[in-house]
């Protein structure tokens, strides 16, 4: 059996530096906190509490803490009230994320409405609605558009969370064009995101099963396995080498793989290993 493992598998630039950046505040033995999850991947996220870092769900004392900002980003509110509260701010956010935080503010500062093309309730979406002072308009579909209130709008800047899907983007977009007159449009997916995607947009074509890896809390993995499995109805989405079921792979000669931004490597690696011992 043929094993072929996309070039783009497994953890982008952005989380392997809030990973390394968080393993670098542990090892000064301090108290240290993060508001949720570093990443959604339930292995990393073991490893970064056996590692001391605590994770809360709401702001206490900060008095002699750190606190580390998730790759996902914040909203200023958060980071002022950490601030207020005394802790120390290391920000792990995704640089591709911080420069989405930019866009809004200033386009907001020169007048436009923010529309953020993303899921309502993903941590990054709520990080760049946080970062203006008015209120955004979030679509999370074309088919959940609010044409009352998009037809009042006259000026509009529209953002996407880094990891959406480029072709439904895209059409929301068209969608707009017609309805706001002055209308600016960033693609702020991010490169790896469309990397994975280009791939995945092949790759079911080109095997007779295919494996998403990561975990169920991942947006940018199931936004693969959306895509794989439009493409290949034998396309499985897992997050160990314990979802493995033989019977996938009964006549099958070619097995391709693919792994969301916060999939381990040696998540990944696993996984091949299991499938290589299949007789």
């Amino acid at each position: 059996m043929e094993i072929k493992i996309a070039k783009s598998a497994g953890f982008c630039f952005g989380v392997k530096r809030a990973i390394d950046i968080a393993f670098q505040i542990a090892h000064r033995k301090q108290h240290v906190y993060m508001l949720g999850d570093i990443v959604h991947n339930e292995d990393v996220v073991k490893k970064i509490k056996e590692a001391g870092i605590k994770n809360i769900r709401r702001l206490a004392c900060g008095k002699g803490k750190i606190l580390v900002l998730r790759a996902h980003g914040a909203s200023i509110a958060i980071r002022q009230n950490a601030e207020a509260a005394g802790y120390a701010i290391i920000d792990a956010t995704c640089p591709m994320v911080k420069e989405i935080h930019t866009i809004v503010k200033k386009m907001e500062q020169d007048g436009y409405r923010i529309i953020v093309i993303g899921d309502k309730k993903h941590e990054e979406v709520e990080g760049i609605v946080g970062q203006i002072r008015g209120k955004a308009l979030v679509i999370d579909n074309i088919k959940n558009i609010p044409w009352t209130n998009i037809k009042k709008i006259r000026k509009a800047c529209i953002v996407v969370q880094s990891t959406q899907n480029l072709e439904k983007t895209l059409a929301i977009v068209h969608t707009f064009k017609p309805h706001i007159k002055d209308l600016k449009f960033f693609n702020t997916i991010c490169r790896t995101t469309m990397t994975k995607q280009n791939e995945i947009r092949k790759m079911p074509l080109q095997n007779d099963v295919m494996i998403i890896i990561g975990s169920k809390k991942s947006a940018n993995t199931k936004r693969l396995y959306e895509i794989s499995r439009s493409l290949n109805k034998r396309t499985h989405w897992c997050q160990s080498k314990k979802d493995i079921q033989p019977k996938w792979f009964i006549n099958v000669q070619r097995v391709g793989i693919t792994a969301g931004a916060s999939t381990p490597d040696e998540t990944i690696q696993a996984i091949v290993a299991t499938l290589k011992r299949m007789p």
